[in-house]
């Protein structure tokens, strides 16, 4: 029997958290064959994620503590899109105050979904390159924990195949970055 390409009724649809970052709601919803129920949904808008490259050919990472995990991992350089701002424009700022460099070479990467099943976060990727260093130390938000790290490609490979704690966009964008690195 073929998919239905009806979408479902939303039927009730209930805001249960605003917050900071995100919100979380809840959605009663009738799908075409009849059956209702509810899905919980956190609706986020979008970030931005830089994978840079100094000029010899190193990967700039973070390693930052996540509560959510209760631990550090390591992640490019990423930032939530303000409103009504441009990706392009959200991740310049980011990679300058969590790593202090700065990008003269800017390539968008793609874009995807980070979890669908429960978020339409989207997250926007970009290589970031002809890096050069900053003056000033970073200029990190008081709530974040974080160390720069600088990484090979195949060292990022490596710490990623063996288990190191590294985050879902920052895999999905290495692997979208791989063809223009050495």
């Amino acid at each position: 029997m073929p998919l239905s390409q009806e979408p479902p009724q939303l039927l009730k649809q209930r805001l249960f958290y605003r917050g900071r970052k995100f919100d979380f709601e809840v959605n009663r919803l009738r799908l075409p064959n009849s059956v209702e129920g509810d899905w919980e949904c956190i609706r986020h808008p979008g970030g931005a994620l830089a994978v840079p490259v100094t000029p010899e050919g190193k990967l700039v990472l973070v390693r930052q503590y996540r509560f959510a995990v209760q631990g550090r991992l390591l992640e490019f350089p990423a930032g939530t899109i303000e409103p009504n701002e441009d990706p392009a424009a959200t991740i310049k700022r980011e990679i300058e105050e969590e790593t202090g460099y700065r990008a003269q070479s800017w390539k968008k990467l793609g874009e995807f979904f980070l979890a669908p099943g429960y978020s339409d976060e989207i997250i926007y990727a970009f290589l970031a390159q002809d890096l050069e260093r900053l003056d000033t130390p970073p200029n990190q938000d008081d709530d974040e924990d974080i160390e720069t790290v600088l990484m090979t490609p195949q060292e990022l490979e490596q710490a990623i195949l063996h288990g190191e704690p590294v985050d879902a966009k920052s895999i999905s964008s290495f692997f979208l970055a791989r063809p223009f690195l050495n």
